[in-house]
This record gives structure tokens, sequence and C-alpha cells, in this order.
């Protein structure tokens, strides 16, 4: 089943995003020379729950759809990072929570059709505060902590809108009705 990549060349490579076309023959023989794959780096999200039982949320800007969004803690994996390294870095440095008992949740793909990317979202029961963010100097994200009733009811009533997110939170919410 799996198709022959002929030849690949970039058209864009950033830090953020790179497009590479390919001419590929797949198992029937037919040959499509103009396949386009998104190279995203792979991507984290934490359901962080603090020792008090609260779920941190985020909440912020998003360019693309142009609108103040609730989110989980996410981010990228560095290159040569592991994912649950990333994961704890990125929730301190967004939120100033650390520690607890971490496991990986979940591991999904958003569009294995045509991006690289693999998101791994992680589950930290117990974080506690440590009293200090690390904000980019692009980032401005507000905090909120929710019992799991309001998460449910964010959830539910499409108040987190980014699907990678969304998928974790409704098993969890599955698990743990």
């Amino acid at each position: 089943m799996n198709w022959k990549i002929l030849s690949s060349s970039y058209l864009l490579s950033s830090k953020w995003l790179t497009v590479r076309k390919d001419h590929v023959r797949m198992p029937s023989g037919v040959e499509m020379n103009d396949y386009y794959v998104l190279e995203y780096p792979d991507w984290i999200n934490v359901i962080a729950i603090t020792e008090d039982g609260k779920f941190i949320i985020e909440q912020q800007y998003r360019h693309g759809t142009q609108s103040v969004d609730y989110e989980l803690c996410a981010g990228t994996v560095e290159k040569g990072e592991q994912p649950i390294d990333a994961a704890k870095r990125e929730l301190l440095e967004e939120t100033g929570y650390e520690g607890g008992e971490w496991t990986l949740y979940c591991e999904s793909c958003p569009n294995p059709a045509a991006m690289t990317t693999v998101n791994y979202t992680f589950l930290a029961k117990g974080v506690k505060y440590s009293g200090e963010r690390h904000l980019e100097k692009t980032e401005d994200i507000a905090i909120h902590l929710m019992n799991y009733e309001e998460l449910k009811d964010l959830v539910m009533n499409g108040g987190i809108r980014q699907g990678q997110m969304q998928a974790p939170l409704w098993k969890y919410i599955a698990e743990n009705n």
C-alpha cells in the first residue's frame, strides 16, 4: 500500500512550516507529480490538573481565525527534544505550573494525508504553581482554573475549537463522566 517517492522538492522552508512537493507512484502504477506535504514540527498538548483538582485552561488570540480561543497548554517539540520534555517545558513557560505525575495520554495526527505532524497529549496530575511564567515576547496568554464541570461545559458548548485539543478532552470526558 505504500507509495514510492520518485522525487521531492521544497517550495517553502521556515521554522514553522515546510512545503514539500513529491512526485509519487502508487502501487497501482498511477503517478502524481504534484502531491504536496506540509512538514510541521511535532506538537504537544497538556491536560494539566492542579493539586486541588482544577484544570489549567489558556485563553489567547489566534490569528488564523482572528479569534480569542480557550485552549490547552500546547507547543512544538524542538529539534532533538523528547515530547514529554517539551510538554513540561511548555507548561512551566506558559502557566508557571510544574511537577505532578505525567503520562502520555494519547497521540493523534491532524491530517496524515498531507501533514507530517504527530500531536502528543500528556495528562499531568497534581501540578503545582511555581510562581513564575516565562512567556515568549509573542505570547499573551490568560490562565483560567476550571473545575471538571466547567471544563466539560466549555468542551460540550464549543468553547474549545482546536480539533487537536478537542479530541483528547472528549476522550477524558468519556472516561471520567
